[in-house]
């Protein structure tokens, strides 16, 4: 029997509705508006492409969005006075810097630079370690997605066996220290497998969920799933394929075709942990938003 489909766009619209609604309800109330910052350094194409699309959910979610254009050439300096300006904003409550930045630009510094209070990407060492001790906080938008999917499409991962494959700080790691957290919609029990494995079956195959983040096509097949698992795949690959007029589709980490006859639910590529990325950024600032609205 085939699996279970978790559609991500649909649950994303979900989400990003609900957002809308208590943004008008904001509004309407209180006159108040979330507001969310970008700053994009340089022309990388997929970067534009990312914040582009965050503009465009912003305006639909009825925020007040800017978005501060820098050149590639500019300096760490003038970079980081841009960051503090927003800090200091009284009408932006979320920032976001889009990576990568160029070489000559430290991240982490620029990461740091940010108000923990404003850090609406969960990339702050501040929210990454209220994150780890069980602190309500900011998560990573992608995690924060997967928990959202788990929890929406009904497979709640409360004492199941969640293995991670990959340790990235942006989704391995967060998502693991999310779904091991004595809470509602995590108090899981997680493995996290990656690159330093021998071999990744023993691992794999005692997940009752599987999310898989480790940047390679089709790595995990469906000979390396248990029966009835559920499957988060959040890898996007190109891989080549002259029959498409692109010359490339796009392949998640999971080889999708064998798993889906093996897993009881799977998230398809695209259309699975995609679209949950921004919708929890939207989430993620209308939560700084009612925060500071709620202190004043």
């Amino acid at each position: 029997m085939a699996a279970k489909i978790i559609d991500g766009k649909a649950i994303a619209e979900q989400i990003r509705n609900e957002v809308r609604r208590e943004t008008e309800r904001l509004k309407a109330e209180r006159g108040f508006v979330p507001g969310l910052a970008f700053i994009l350094v340089g022309e990388n194409p997929a970067s534009q492409v990312y914040v582009r699309m965050k503009g465009k959910a912003c305006e639909e979610a009825g925020f007040h969005s800017i978005t501060e254009r820098l050149p590639a050439t500019v300096p760490e300096q003038v970079l980081l006075d841009k960051v503090a300006q927003f800090n200091n904003d009284p009408k932006i409550h979320g920032l976001l810097v889009q990576l990568p930045l160029p070489r000559h630009i430290n991240e982490q510094k620029i990461i740091e630079s940010i108000d923990p209070e404003k850090d609406v990407d969960g990339f702050h060492p501040i929210n990454i370690g209220r994150l780890v001790i069980g602190l309500d906080t900011f998560k990573s938008c992608t995690p924060a997605g997967i928990q959202e999917l788990l929890m929406r499409s009904g497979n709640d991962p409360s004492g199941k066996h969640v293995v991670v494959v990959g340790r990235s700080t942006i989704v391995g790691k967060p998502v693991a220290n999310i779904l091991l957290q004595k809470q509602a919609g995590a108090n899981a029990v997680v493995t996290v497998a990656h690159t330093g494995a021998t071999d990744l079956l023993p691992y794999t195959k005692s997940a009752d969920i599987l999310i898989v983040a480790v940047g390679k096509a089709e790595v995990i097949t469906g000979e390396m799933l248990k029966e009835g698992a559920v499957v988060i795949d959040v890898g996007i690959n190109r891989v080549e394929d002259l029959s498409a007029k692109s010359g490339y589709r796009i392949v998640g980490d999971v080889h999708f075709p064998s798993a889906s006859e093996v897993a009881g639910a799977i998230t398809p590529v695209p259309g699975g942990v995609g679209p949950m990325t921004i919708a929890m950024l939207l989430s993620n600032t209308l939560k700084a938003a009612k925060k500071v609205r709620a202190s004043v």
